[in-house]
């Protein structure tokens, strides 16, 4: 059965992006494969995940031109956490840029908060 294995992130630089993922938010270096001529192969995925986050660094004027605009302003990515209130505290604590205070919704506990480029990304704590 096919799954999710990765979805790209488009990045200024690889180091950087792995020091905020890793660093600030805790996620596990999955990958770092040297391709050659300056590209890498880079996953990071969130503790217990199974989907990851290959980072792509931009290359082009087209490409750099989208770093920090993946959905068109939009919501990006949600990401699942099972203490929203823990999770929220240790982020503000790393630096994480958050939008909103955390709010709770018919759907659980959500805030809505920034990666390294702004792209924005929902943290809920589902309602069980």
């Amino acid at each position: 059965m096919p799954r999710l294995g990765a979805v790209s992130l488009l990045v200024r630089d690889y180091d950087e992006a792995i020091a905020f993922y890793v660093d600030k938010l805790g996620f596990e270096l999955s990958e770092d494969t040297d391709m050659g001529g300056g590209k890498r192969w880079v996953r990071v995925t969130p503790k217990g995940g199974e989907t990851s986050i290959l980072l792509a660094r931009a290359t082009t004027e087209a490409q750099r031109a989208q770093v920090g605009n993946q959905a068109g302003g939009r919501i990006w990515l949600f990401l699942e956490t099972d203490d929203l209130l823990r999770d929220h505290a240790a982020w503000l604590a790393a630096g994480v840029r958050f939008r909103e205070q955390p709010r709770s919704e018919s759907y659980g506990r959500v805030v809505v908060f920034e990666d390294l480029y702004g792209n924005g990304w929902d943290l809920i704590e589902p309602t069980r």
